[in-house]
């Protein structure tokens, strides 16, 4: 595991839509220091529904632990390799009404920051934007405080809170040093609600897992491992201002011990390897042991798991260091060519291609080709805009799962409902009949189900698709060489732990 000392330290650097700076609205943002959530309880509702249909749009599979429960505040913290996607699935997995931390422009934006708003969304200015000059130190201070004072009364009074401790998103295998805000607004929340008689918040470490994080209709496990309790560090003088909506910040030692605290428990739930390329033959390793012991993966969260077990099993195994050499090669042939380990069958070779395959395809065309115009008339701007900004955006890989979450995300209160009152009020009902209204509903469930529909035949497609690379790529040169890698790896297995 990374230690917290040697982590990097590594500023984000400011995209093109961070330097669009908006004072006055950040001035205007919704906050609250009574314990109440300054959301609107109807928007909160309407973006967990936006959520879940973006999750069905981007995830093949998704699977969650149950989050252990607390009567108190929680605040969820992870590592951020996904952007949005990442705090997306953490609001979808519990019932806790959430108040977050979020870039400044994603607070103040038209459209995103118009529902972030609504949902009490907290803006945060980084050291980053301070040195670009964007803002000056007072004012930065100012809605800093601010919005961890909303975040510590929201999470006194049993709300929950979504902080990515790193401070920004990122694309390395391990963990990136933390910033204090999530220790900061831990150890005041558990004052304050100390001063209210209120339950204590708690910090839940959670583990966010993708077959690949950055493709699309991927698989997703969420995990959530032991919470970590949050000290009492105030005294009752400072708890009474604390509680009257004084800022006061916690000891540095208290805070450093939390965020210490915080990194040794989030860092086992991340990849946590020198780099991808040492992830991705970790995983092939665990494939390859589940299938010698007769029991492949049919899961995400057994691969993930089994995976960190090789990783911590043999960091100290010398025979482990000589077959990883072997893995990373045979590991990087699968991901050269769009593959996972997924690709590897029960004799240890690349599956071949079969009839069933061929019947899959067939399905699966049959069902776009039945689905295609109300996919098209519910989903296809969307789609090629979110196709147009991610190909755009300068916020690297992440920026591609978060664009085609955020057009699922809008498709059932935007694009949809827009769609449909085009498509009737071009027909010869009247919009504002009971006969009209009904018809707008059911073209709008009309577009959910067939967009899913024609997901599902998409991957069936896929699954062809793939089949059809690994059938080239084993008849290849590459080909031949991984079989051989796969072959000698498999009679080396025994000298793992």
């Amino acid at each position: 595991m990374t230690d917290p000392s040697s982590a990097p330290e590594i500023l984000p650097e400011l995209s093109a839509a961070a330097h669009n700076f908006n004072r006055k609205k950040l001035e205007k943002a919704p906050y609250s220091l009574d314990g109440t959530h300054p959301g609107n309880y109807f928007f909160g509702q309407i973006f967990r529904i936006m959520i879940s249909s973006g999750t069905s749009i981007i995830f093949r599979t998704f699977e969650s632990d149950k989050i252990p429960s607390n009567p108190g505040g929680r605040i969820s913290v992870a590592t951020h390799i996904n952007g949005l996607v990442d705090a997306g699935v953490m609001i979808k997995t519990q019932k806790k009404r959430i108040i977050s931390l979020g870039r400044h422009d994603l607070i103040t934006g038209p459209i995103i920051g118009w529902w972030s708003r609504r949902n009490g969304a907290q803006p945060v200015l980084r050291k980053a934007e301070v040195e670009a000059g964007l803002t000056d130190p007072e004012f930065a201070r100012k809605i800093n405080d601010r919005s961890m004072l909303t975040i510590a009364n929201c999470l006194a009074g049993g709300h929950g809170a979504v902080i990515m401790p790193e401070g920004k998103s990122h694309q390395d295998s391990k963990l990136h040093a933390l910033r204090t805000g999530a220790a900061r607004a831990g150890l005041v929340a558990a004052a304050i609600a100390n001063e209210r008689g209120n339950p204590p918040p708690v910090i839940q470490p959670t583990g966010l897992h993708w077959t690949t994080h950055y493709w699309f209709r991927t698989g997703c496990f969420v995990e959530y491992s032991k919470p970590i309790d949050i000290n009492l560090v105030f005294d009752k003088e400072e708890s009474i201002k604390l509680a009257a909506g004084e800022w006061i910040e916690p000891p540095s030692s208290a805070v450093h011990d939390l965020k210490d605290q915080m990194f040794n428990a989030i860092s086992p739930l991340t990849p946590d390897s020198p780099d991808w390329e040492t992830f991705r033959a970790l995983k092939l390793i665990a494939n390859l042991k589940a299938i010698d012991n007769q029991q492949p993966f049919t899961t995400l969260r057994e691969e993930v798991l089994s995976t960190r077990n090789i990783r911590d099993d043999n960091k100290e195994n010398s025979d482990f260091e000589k077959i990883l050499p072997e893995a990373i090669e045979a590991a990087e042939i699968l991901h050269s060519h769009n593959l996972d380990c997924s690709s590897i069958g029960l004799d240890y070779k690349l599956k071949k291609l079969n009839p069933k395959s061929r019947i899959r395809a067939i399905t699966g065309i049959l069902l776009m080709s039945l689905t295609l115009i109300p996919s098209i008339l519910g989903s296809g701007i969307q789609s090629i805009l979110a196709r147009y900004m991610a190909e755009k955006s300068d916020e690297g890989q992440d920026a591609r799962t978060t664009y085609f979450f955020l057009a699922g995300i809008f498709s059932p209160i935007f694009f949809w409902p827009l769609m449909s009152i085009l498509l009737i009020a071009i027909s010869d009902l009247n919009l504002l009949s009971t006969l009209g209204v009904f018809a707008v509903i059911c073209t709008i469930f009309t577009f959910y189900f067939s967009s899913l529909i024609f997901l599902r035949g998409y991957d069936l497609w896929s699954d062809y698709s793939t089949a059809i690379i690994r059938a080239k790529l084993s008849k290849s040169e590459a080909g031949v060489r991984f079989e051989l890698l796969i072959k000698n790896l498999n009679s080396q297995l025994g000298l793992l732990i």
